[in-house]
């Protein structure tokens, strides 16, 4: 039987993770050399086997061990070579041998816990390891020349050494680009590659970045404005030694990538968009569905969920047509909505300005949805120009765990009349608060071990934004029907992509029936939803967490309210929900039974 908890997503690719979610923060102290019980001739400890985790974790993964004040790497990046990986592979089953030689029955409650949830972690780790997965170092939405180009907005930039090892990193992107080449080769050589039609425009994203003088350079940003702790003349060679890296190296080598993927993997791109049509495929995917949902529901239960949920809220989203007073069905109130200008930002400006207007009222609600509160702030930037137009409506990028830069709420200004501004309330709270920087700023300050303070469990994670979503019911939001249809257009978005995934991938969906499921339920524009069903078919599975773990914690929200009747306490319910970090779906609800028994008594 399979175990109920399944895979904290790893974070071993720290580069990688930044485009997706591309996603984390902090390691306050210093980390000790991996140690092992031969070595020092003692037993083996689960606090031994996760400081030498976590230790391990910061070497291979040197630009997040930055991020998080791990500063042993500062000049390296990661190695995405198949040698690096196999050699990951291995001390990765180290580790697992090493757990399995311990007895948990010995251990405390909580360390019960941390064995079970690094245990999970590493075997998950092992399984994803059988199929290709590991060749799939690019999607529509990121790659290895975006690890590269976003280096300024993952790293410190105070000290002398900070801008030091940033050029030692700018001098390492020919071979660190190389090594990505010839695992992306062994993908083409093995049958893993992406699908032609979500991959279209990748290549233009490649070159958007390259530029003949490094003074035009976004890497060069880092030195618009002198430290006052450097002196001129240090300034002026740390400077002039950034622009000879970029100009010599880095556009270089981000030219013949550009070049590589325009002659070798994108012809070698699929015709069929699902991974399905890869060597072992339908098991991959519904490994990956087990890994991101943190159940063992298969695919096709996963599918009728969806079916479920989407007659479900259409249900809804007629009486709020009802209330408007629109004359006409469902299909013209979606016209009205994607096609009149009074719903639409005319500028990038009044775009950037409703958004944080929103954000700013969300903050001001936060009492009445908690009762503690994280330190951390974030903030609200547009989406870099070379991926905006083929990506997402909006993203969060975590604050580093030093504290040197806050939590980023990421909006989408290209394309005006595809961003409605009715969706703005349901965006900003499940990407900035109560969603995903509340959530991810406050685990960092919560007192567990590192593995699970910066692990990123999708389910929850994903869950708890849409959970966010529906918070502003709580707290004042939705007051407008046209806002409050596009809180529930963005929850039947999250419904249809149960439907919609599972259909690509293991139900033989082609990405047009995806896109017209879509159009026919959600009142996203026709833009938005081809850019959501080509990072479905690349990244199989991920979008199958939100729904699932939403319907958990709603589930649990009703069990808890039924349970304690006029003593329920909304703070307290999302307190204890955030408690303990991230974590599986039976997870929380074991943590969630015991806070209802223990409010009960």
């Amino acid at each position: 039987m399979k175990s109920k908890f399944f895979r904290i997503l790893s974070i071993l690719g720290g580069a990688l993770f930044a485009a997706v979610f591309t996603h984390t923060a902090m390691a306050q102290e210093t980390m000790r050399p991996e140690t092992t019980a031969t070595e020092e001739s003692a037993p083996d400890t689960l606090d031994q086997i996760m400081e030498d985790h976590w230790a391990w974790v910061m070497k291979e993964s040197p630009v997040f061990a930055t991020s998080l004040g791990v500063r042993d790497y500062d000049d390296k990046l990661s190695d995405p070579s198949l040698e690096a990986e196999a050699k990951r592979e291995e001390k990765t089953a180290a580790f697992v041998e090493r757990l399995k030689g311990l007895d948990p029955e010995e251990m405390s409650a909580e360390d019960r816990v941390n064995y079970k949830l690094l245990l999970l972690n590493l075997e998950n780790d092992l399984e994803a390891a059988q199929f290709g997965g590991k060749y799939f170092l690019m999607s529509n939405r990121y790659g290895p020349h975006t690890t590269v180009t976003r280096l300024p907005d993952q790293l410190p930039f105070f000290t002398f050494d900070d801008y030091e090892s940033y050029v030692a990193r700018l001098e390492a992107v020919p071979a660190y680009l190389e090594a990505a080449k010839e695992t992306l080769r062994a993908g083409v050589e093995a049958g893993w590659t992406r699908p032609c039609e979500a991959m279209e425009g990748v290549e233009a994203s490649i070159r958007y970045n390259i530029v003949d003088d490094a003074n035009d350079s976004a890497l060069l940003k880092p030195f618009e404005k002198q430290p006052s702790s450097i002196s001129r003349r240090n300034w002026r060679q740390l400077k002039a030694d950034a622009a000879d890296a970029i100009d010599d190296k880095v556009m270089p080598a981000l030219t013949a990538f550009a070049d590589f993927y325009k002659e070798e993997y994108a012809p070698a791109c699929k015709e069929d968009v699902g991974v399905s049509a890869l060597p072992d495929g339908l098991d991959y995917y519904a490994h990956r569905a087990r890994v991101y949902t943190t159940t063992d529901k298969t695919p096709d239960e996963i599918h009728k969920i969806g079916l479920s949920e989407v007659k479900r809220i259409r249900a809804e989203m007629a009486e709020v047509i009802e209330s408007t007073g629109f004359e006409g069905d469902f299909g013209a109130f979606q016209e009205f909505l994607r096609t009149d200008p009074q719903f639409y930002a005319k500028t990038p400006e009044e775009l950037m300005a409703a958004n944080a207007l929103v954000a700013k009222k969300a903050d001001g609600a936060l009492t009445q949805l908690f009762t503690r509160l994280p330190r951390m702030p974030y903030t609200v930037k547009p989406i870099p120009e070379d991926v905006a137009e083929g990506t997402t409506t909006a993203y969060y990028e975590p604050p580093a765990g030093d504290g040197s830069r806050p939590g980023v709420y990421r909006i989408n200004t290209s394309k005006l009349d595809t961003r409605p501004l009715f969706e703005i309330e349901a965006l900003t709270l499940h990407e900035a608060v109560p969603g995903h920087h509340f959530q991810i700023a406050l685990a960092q300050e919560t007192e567990i071990p590192n593995f699970r303070k910066y692990g990123f469990i999708t389910a929850f994670v994903e869950g708890w934004g849409l959970y966010a979503e529906s918070l502003g019911r709580d707290a004042g939001f939705y007051e407008d029907p046209y806002s409050d249809f596009g809180r529930l257009s963005y929850e039947m978005w999250r419904a249809c992509r149960l439907v919609v995934d599972t259909g690509i991938h293991a139900k033989g969906w082609t990405k047009q029936q995806a896109i017209d499921y879509m159009a026919e339920n959600t009142a996203l524009s026709l833009h938005n939803i081809e850019a959501e069903v080509n990072r479905y078919i690349t990244n199989p599975g991920q979008a199958l967490a939100y729904k699932m773990g939403e319907l958990k914690m709603q589930e649990l929200r009703k069990r808890a309210s039924d349970a304690l009747g006029r003593e329920f306490d909304l703070r307290r319910f999302n307190d204890a929900l955030l408690a303990n970090g991230a974590v599986p779906l039976s997870v929380l609800e074991e943590n969630i039974d015991a806070w209802i028994a223990e409010q009960q008594n």
